[in-house]
């Protein structure tokens, strides 16, 4: 045999050992996709398949760990472990290329880059340096990129299925939390021959901060409050279940207000440490004595509403939790001479915004207001209000909570 042919032999095996590599390759790390291997293992694996297997010098293997891209796993390249400010350089790249003098400096000292993509998305890049000049180069080029293309998926995969067990469990999380607050929130409003209530809630999310609740103490006296919760979600959930319970307990504690809100707002700063605040208003109306007496401690201004004349219910004190001690307070009371209304909201009623970026203020609230004498019942107030929510905010979203509270009463 001649020297030509002892080389074609010698190429033909060479090629033969190559795919039998490739081939054994794909099947173990097939074998440990299926065997749902973790993703350290994997990036192990594949750092020896580029290092032992495929004889490369120098690799870096970039995943996006939330909005930062970072290194995996690496050889030879300290340098690129510990940096995250890679992301901008490597999604220039869309398709496995070569590395050249005008590349960034990061990427010097590499010979390749491989990007990953799902659909327009990068999902993860390789940086491959060291890579044998031989007659084998672009059939090991090539199955370097299928290789790194099959780790990628299966990380990605991984990770958004891990996403996808987590937002089961927090969709669970919340709807238990969302059953816990409903039991919070009176189902039951109280209602007499000389008043009655009628109130609106919607969180924002699932759970929300705002929170109303009532103690009749007979059927011409009542207690009220309305309070919201600084923040959304689950936390403000969880302070707002703190808070009725301290409330609870407090109520019959200290029969006059200014005590009452004085332990309230201890009680609650001993909770948040001034981590997170309340706004609440608390009143006591009085059908025996014709009066409202009420503390505002920071809430938007509540409106009375009697004989076509509308009067905010301001005095008060700051806000709950935000201080050790409340510096002082202000109780307020009001002398009730006519039928008329009790109207408390949370700012989220007037946080709302139409297409035009307009707020729901005052001035498409107090129209409403006005016709409050004439309303049959509160209920129809609440009705009312929610029509002209819902035509003035068009297709916007609420951007908070919502609760309402209104209370018709007779003198």
């Amino acid at each position: 045999m001649n020297d030509t042919g002892q080389l074609s032999i010698e190429k033909l095996q060479q090629e033969l050992s190559l795919k039998q590599l490739q081939i054994n390759s794909l099947l173990t790390i097939t074998q440990a996709i299926n065997d749902n291997v973790a993703a350290p293992e994997l990036y192990s694996m594949y750092k020896s398949f580029i290092g032992w297997e495929m004889g490369i010098k120098r690799m870096a293997l970039f995943f996006k760990q939330d909005d930062e891209w970072e290194c995996a796993t690496h050889l030879q390249a300290d340098q690129l472990a510990s940096r995250h400010d890679l992301g901008p350089i490597l999604k220039r790249y869309t398709k496995t290329q070569r590395i050249i003098d005008t590349d960034p400096e990061p990427l010097q000292g590499f010979d390749l880059v491989i990007p990953v993509y799902h659909k327009k998305n990068p999902i993860a890049f390789a940086l491959v340096g060291g890579v044998r000049a031989d007659s084998d180069e672009y059939t090991r080029i090539q199955f370097i990129t299928t290789f790194t293309n099959i780790i990628a998926v299966a990380i990605e995969n991984k990770r958004l299925f891990k996403k996808q067990i987590e937002q089961e469990r927090y969709a669970r999380d919340m709807e238990l939390a969302s059953s816990v607050q409903k039991m919070l929130i009176p189902d039951h409003l109280p209602k007499s021959k000389f008043f009655e209530m009628a109130t609106v809630y919607k969180p924002h999310f699932t759970v929300g901060g705002d929170y109303f609740d009532f103690i009749q103490y007979d059927e011409r006296r009542l207690t009220f409050c309305i309070a919201d919760i600084s923040g959304k979600g689950v936390s403000a959930a969880i302070l707002m279940a703190n808070f009725q319970a301290i409330l609870q307990s407090l109520i019959y504690q200290y029969r006059d207000l200014e005590t009452f809100v004085f332990a309230l707002n201890e009680a609650v700063y001993r909770i948040t440490r001034s981590d997170r605040f309340i706004t609440l208003f608390i009143g006591e109306l009085n059908l025996r004595t014709n009066t409202l007496q009420y503390i505002n401690a920071g809430h938007f201004p509540p409106f009375l509403i009697q004989n076509g004349t509308i009067t905010r219910l301001e005095s008060g004190c700051t806000i709950i939790g935000a201080f050790e001690t409340l510096p002082e307070i202000q109780m307020g009371e009001v002398k009730l001479t006519h039928p008329g209304t009790l109207f408390a909201c949370t700012d989220g009623l007037t946080d709302i915004v139409n297409d035009l970026e307009q707020y729901f203020d005052e001035s498409h609230l107090l129209p409403i207001l006005q016709g409050a004498d004439k309303a049959i019942s509160a209920e129809e107030i609440n009705e009312a209000l929610m029509l002209e929510v819902d035509r003035f905010r068009g297709s916007r979203p609420y951007p908070d909570d919502i609760a309402v509270l209104t209370c018709k009463y007779m003198v």
